[in-house]
């Protein structure tokens, strides 16, 4: 059995569920090995106590479910047939209590499970299946990296691109225009690059400005891969650049270094997020780190948990996170270096590999 399943079945036994229904459509590929977008459609792996789980899928994707699934049992259910009575046929006993994931259950999609289950009792799984992705394990991370190496390529490709005159736009269709041929999935969220003042804004929305001398670059990007994402900013400078610029940035990266120094089992992620919040406090910039130190990265590009001041969750070996500080100055401009990085045994490898001394183009 599927060691995933295994830590779910017991799960399922300490709490009474019957019936498990695993609906998003990221965790039934990480449960199951099939990666679908099933749209409108109703997707599920349903695992029941004592009995063999099975794959409900849309009837075009069952070739694709039947080719990659780990399970061996795959019910289909055609545009013109009610899922929701697929299901149940295919349970073939009472549900009793069910287990599903709140954070992706409609009222609709609940109010049709429970008119045609009718069940009693319900409990949110979803914390559960949180806490078991947080550990990676080294196939995944292996994924991850795979993930990672290609964005650094698409980045480095991008980069003689980046002359005065070009638009930010033009950059991000360049990126995305690579992601897609280095045989990525997709971006795995909308590519930022963001040049001169506009770099002060850590969620800045590219447009027509164009790359000008004396300006800050950066470049927020990421991809899908085997299903895993990867995420990483880079910030660049364009010929000459202020001083006040060059100590942020340096202050960045000093605070970038002490936070994956400061990585190992049994630290706590408020204890990161410290380490690098002191170096920029120290240099003055404190009110200008307005985000976390980071997030979760896997099968989402932002999952659990989050890296941040409050968080006194103990790092394990086998998470996976961002580390990403910032320092924006309105009016003057911003820099943010984020690397990802895997705990391991006894420390931390860090994932990216892209130089961070700070680099003229």
């Amino acid at each position: 059995m599927n060691s995933k399943w295994t830590i779910l079945e017991q799960k399922m036994r300490e709490v009474g569920i019957q019936t498990l229904i695993i609906t998003d459509p990221k965790h039934v590929y990480y449960l199951t090995g099939f990666l679908s977008n099933p749209h409108e459609r109703f997707l599920g792996a349903v695992f029941s106590m004592g009995k063999q789980p099975f794959l409900l899928v849309p009837e075009l994707d069952e070739e694709n479910a039947r080719a990659s699934a780990d399970i061996a049992e795959v019910v289909t259910h055609s545009d013109t047939d009610n899922p929701y009575e697929v299901l149940k046929k295919n349970l073939k006993s009472s549900v009793g209590t069910i287990g599903f994931e709140k954070d992706h259950m409609s009222v609709a999609r609940f109010e049709q499970l429970q008119d045609s289950l009718s069940f009693a009792r319900y409990l949110d799984v979803g914390p559960w299946l949180r806490q078991l992705r947080n550990r990676k394990s080294p196939e995944e991370i292996e994924k991850i990296r795979h993930a990672v190496n290609l964005i650094e390529q698409v980045l480095q490709d991008t980069l003689p691109r980046a002359a005065i005159g070009v638009t930010e736009n033009e950059l991000v269709a360049e990126i995305e225009y690579l992601i897609r041929k280095v045989g990525a999935e997709g971006p795995a969220f909308d590519s930022m690059v963001l040049t001169g003042k506009k770099t002060a804004l850590p969620h800045g929305v590219p447009g027509s400005q164009a790359i000008a001398s004396g300006d800050l670059l950066m470049f927020d990007i990421g991809l899908y891969a085997g299903g895993y994402a990867s995420d990483i900013t880079r910030t660049y400078a364009v010929g000459h650049l202020d001083e006040p610029l060059q100590r942020i940035y340096n202050t960045v990266r000093a605070a970038n270094e002490a936070a994956i120094q400061a990585i190992k089992p049994g630290v706590s992620y408020a204890s990161i997020d410290k380490a690098a919040r002191d170096v920029i406090a120290d240099a003055g910039y404190g009110p200008y780190f307005i985000h976390r130190l980071g997030h979760g990265l896997g099968i989402d590009v932002h999952e659990f948990p989050s890296v941040h001041g409050e968080n006194e969750l103990l790092l394990e070996e086998g998470n996976v996170f961002t580390v990403e500080p910032g320092i924006y100055v309105p009016g003057l401009g911003g820099v943010r270096i984020e690397d990802d990085v895997a705990v391991t045994a006894s420390g931390v490898e860090v994932l990216t590999s892209l130089p961070k001394e700070l680099t003229y183009l």
